[in-house]
């Protein structure tokens, strides 16, 4: 297991919390600074870490070598797991369970510690949130779908239903469909029995919100940029 490279905005105040956040296919830690820096102000003691994914072939961009979490082989069958690369996605996992264990080591209670992602690095957070060994603080699902769904009864940790998760999708995503989102919140809430945030809230814990954003394709908007706030605002209460 290799150690994954990552940009990191420190806190501006004592470090009490971390939220490590994972790009897209062919993307970098770099893509999602901007984010990292608007809210910064916002969260004093919050530490982000932002990894790049290692360079690896991706079988639906013919083989090209390029930052990518686990390869990808189709977009029109993501939530049909025999086209998973469980392989890749593990061991992913695993690097990024490095980076957790290493705020751990560093004084951050696993409760304070989020975990996130953007379409594939959104599918390697939640797989992990959801059958890994850590109680985290909370999960942000964004334009991503559930990986190796028919393993997921399975190997569902009973705590990961403690684990609120805020789970953002544009409903005219081109690249992650709207249905696979739609369809992994389903497997969450109606085959799982999470709970869903009632309407009109903004967070519970434990709580799935599940936001849809109009006329939004496979990207992020001002407005869930305020929601992912509002969000972390409650959960690090």
């Amino acid at each position: 297991m290799s150690s994954l490279k990552h940009l990191k905005v420190s806190p501006k105040e004592a470090h009490t919390a971390t939220i490590i956040f994972l790009h897209g296919l062919g993307d970098s830690g770099q893509g999602w600074l901007p984010v990292a820096k608007a809210l910064w102000s916002n969260f004093p003691g919050l530490k982000w870490i932002l990894p790049h994914a290692p360079l690896q072939p991706v079988t639906i961009n013919q083989g090209m070598r390029m930052p990518s979490w686990f390869d990808l082989s189709t977009l029109d069958k993501l939530t049909d797991s025999k086209y998973d690369d469980e392989r890749g996605l593990l061991a992913s996992i695993a690097s990024v369970d490095a980076l957790i264990q290493a705020e751990v080591d560093a004084g951050i209670p696993e409760s304070k510690i989020f975990l996130g992602g953007f379409s594939q690095g959104g599918a390697v957070a939640m797989y992990s949130g959801l059958t890994g060994k850590r109680r985290l603080g909370g999960l942000l699902a964004l334009s991503t779908w559930i990986p190796l769904n028919h393993k997921v009864p399975q190997t569902l940790t009973t705590h990961s239903r403690d684990i609120p998760i805020f789970w953002g999708h544009g409903k005219d995503d081109p690249v992650v469909a709207y249905e696979f989102g739609e369809r992994s919140v389903d497997l969450l809430t109606r085959q799982l029995g999470f709970p869903r945030v009632p309407a009109g809230s903004i967070f519970a814990r434990p709580g799935l919100r599940f936001q849809t954003y109009e006329h939004i394709g496979h990207g992020t908007n001002q407005r869930e940029i305020e929601d992912i706030k509002l969000w972390l605002e409650a959960a690090l209460k």
